[in-house]
């Protein structure tokens, strides 16, 4: 038997990629050999990702636009600046959310409305 019970401790601290476990010993669950992410990673680009879009999402845009266009056609018969105001910033919201159409449509209406009640129904 050997005397020396360290003397294959030699051979430990030479061992390839001794000093790499070393450096990564703070992460944890990091392997410390983590080339074969690297091919991963030079093939996936920003222009592969496509996230989904649900009808939750699409629902809501559309939802906004015509709340807006509701309250923007409101406003020719009841309090035109109170709900022609609404109806302006939910089509902005509608605009900022993706429906253009709609959130146009209301911000238009909105617009019109507000402009008849304080410049056309005065004197009529």
């Amino acid at each position: 038997m050997d005397q020396n019970p360290n003397k294959g401790m030699k051979d430990v601290e030479e061992a390839p990629n001794y000093e790499e476990q070393r450096k990564n010993q703070d992460f944890i669950g990091v392997e410390p050999d983590s080339s074969r992410d690297e091919e991963f990673a030079a093939e996936m680009s920003a222009d592969d990702y496509e996230p989904e879009v649900t009808n939750d999402e699409v629902d809501a845009n559309a939802t906004f636009g015509w709340i807006g266009i509701a309250l923007s056609i409101i406003s020719f018969f009841v309090w035109p600046v109170i709900f022609g105001i609404a109806g302006i910033v939910l089509g902005f919201m509608s605009r900022n959310r993706g429906a253009d159409a709609l959130g146009n449509i209301a911000i238009a209406a909105g617009a019109i409305s507000i402009l008849i009640a304080l410049f056309i129904l005065p004197f009529v």
